[in-house]
């Protein structure tokens, strides 16, 4: 027989289903990324259809059956309101949770990746800092997250940790000077590009979004991030095609 179960969650996604029920895909802290049926939910009257949209945070009652979860009812703590006013936002956060449900898996532990993705959320309804800088903290973040994390406190050929001034995707992170002699496609990057990863990667997911960097930086940060997802990651974000058209 099911039950009902709670979790604390965040809609990643909702899907109209019927014409009048939704679909939504929560990541929990409780039971990894899950998929929930909300029958009536895209009526006016539902006393949950709010509950079901992108970017809902809260608690959330779910009745188990056999192969699905039906939503019963939502408490919602954020709607991050301020990330549906604006568009440009809207997309940077459609592409972060896109991201987070190509990652997770139902029944894993995936509470610091929802802890990862409630912080961006917030940063990025601040606007202490720009949206592309939170960007590449999310991804850096969420890969390390992911086990699949760059490797840039010593070289990746010999091991030093002295003259870190290259970065080679296909090798995982950093190269030292002397490695990088020996040939390959790594990219110079500046010693204050390698320190804000190394900040990135060992800080606590509560102080990611406390810095701004130069126009430097941030160009290498891109460039960083745009190759190591590249080589590690297989699949195309739709997010991201509506985000550069902005």
């Amino acid at each position: 027989m099911g039950q009902e179960i709670k979790v604390t969650g965040l809609v990643l996604n909702a899907g109209n289903i019927g014409e009048f029920d939704k679909r939504v895909t929560l990541l929990t802290k409780e039971r990894g990324r899950i998929t929930a049926f909300a029958r009536g939910a895209k009526k006016a009257t539902s006393p949950y259809a709010a509950a079901c949209q992108p970017f809902t945070f809260g608690e959330f009652s779910l009745y188990e059956g056999r192969s699905s979860f039906n939503l019963m009812w939502a408490d919602v703590g954020h709607y991050f309101e301020g990330i549906k006013e604006d568009l440009l936002l809207i997309s940077y956060g459609s592409y972060f949770c896109e991201f987070v449900s190509y990652l997770t898996r139902e029944n894993n532990d995936e509470m610091d990746i929802l802890k990862l993705l409630y912080q961006s959320l917030r940063a990025l309804e601040k606007k202490t800092i720009g949206p592309e800088l939170i960007r590449r903290v999310f991804e850096i973040k969420i890969m390390a997250l992911y086990g699949q994390g760059m490797e840039v406190f010593c070289c990746t050929q010999c091991g030093s940790t002295e003259d870190l001034e290259y970065f080679d995707s296909s090798a995982g992170g950093m190269v030292c000077s002397n490695c990088q002699k020996a040939g390959g496609r790594a990219v110079h990057i500046s010693g204050s590009t390698v320190y804000t990863i190394q900040f990135i990667l060992s800080s606590a997911l509560e102080k990611l979004y406390t810095f701004k960097v130069s126009k430097e930086v941030q160009k290498e940060l891109e460039i960083v991030c745009d190759s190591f997802l590249n080589q590690y990651v297989s699949h195309h974000f739709k997010s991201l095609d509506f985000l550069e058209l902005l």
